[in-house]
């Protein structure tokens, strides 16, 4: 197998609250930590990084020498959904790639063997994505919110928006989903490189959620194996204190007053 590896890179952290790709794990940023999952894997011989394209020379200068360190190419990504920074990457994948595999830039844990399995399972499918089985009860609810409190009047006269901003809120169950065969689909997805490519080409890409969801577009068969519950993505500050748990890393300490210049 010859695979070459698309991080993309380009969001904006926006429900992190700040710059998530660089925070400290272990004396090493976060997006580091993800690219160096694949930097010792025989069968990558290429790794592309999606930057966002409006902040590109910054996240060169930040990241550009780590990762040419590793041999990364680093391209612009795209502006507003995924799919788009996916599509900017596959220009400079190489042509000699026989796979290509997709992992969220924010997922630095991901064990070993689970790169085994899918990496294994991989060569006898051409889409192969690993997912973990739903074991919570999954409940549909409907899109309108409702104060959870009584309304007072004397307080929002006197806190104005504070007010709002404070009050729980509540929205009513519309459904319980049946959770049998449903999966949480996690990331790196690999894919044969000509079919992933034809499916980029091919099939409506607006609203696609990952890269499986292109290719099922195009009618082609996804497999699923099994994914593993260290894996996660790294999205609010909690998910970052689990990853550093997970990879037994403590939390950075701040340097002290006469060292921080």
């Amino acid at each position: 197998m010859n695979i070459s590896v698309i991080i993309p890179a380009a969001g904006s952290s926006r429900r992190f609250g700040s710059d998530k790709l660089g925070q400290d794990l272990g004396g090493r940023a976060l997006l580091l930590r993800t690219v160096e999952l694949f930097t010792k894997r025989d069968e990558v011989r290429s790794i592309v990084v999606a930057a966002p394209p409006d902040s590109f020379e910054e996240f060169r200068d930040r990241y550009g020498a780590p990762l040419g360190f590793h041999g990364v190419q680093l391209v612009p990504g795209g502006r507003r959904e995924r799919w788009e920074t996916v599509q900017a990457a596959l220009a400079a994948v190489p042509d000699d790639a026989t796979h290509i595999a997709i992992h969220d830039a924010a997922r630095p844990a991901a064990p070993p063997e689970l790169l085994d399995r899918v990496f294994e399972a991989a060569r006898r499918f051409a889409a192969v994505v690993p997912a973990v089985a739903i074991q919570a009860t999954v409940k549909r609810v409907g899109a309108e919110a409702e104060s959870a409190v009584e309304e007072d009047p004397i307080a929002d006269l006197i806190l104005g928006e504070a007010a709002s901003e404070h009050r729980a809120t509540a929205r009513r169950v519309e459904a319980t989903i049946d959770r049998t065969g449903l999966v949480a689909v996690q990331t790196p997805q690999v894919f044969a490189a000509a079919l992933l490519r034809r499916a980029y080409a091919a099939a409506p890409l607006e609203g696609a959620t990952d890269d499986a969801q292109v290719v099922e577009r195009l009618g082609e068969p996804v497999h699923v194996v099994e994914g593993d519950g260290r894996n996660v993505k790294v999205t609010t500050p909690a998910d970052l204190e689990l990853v550093r748990a997970i990879l037994r890393l403590p939390a950075p300490t701040e340097r002290p007053v006469h060292k921080r210049f």
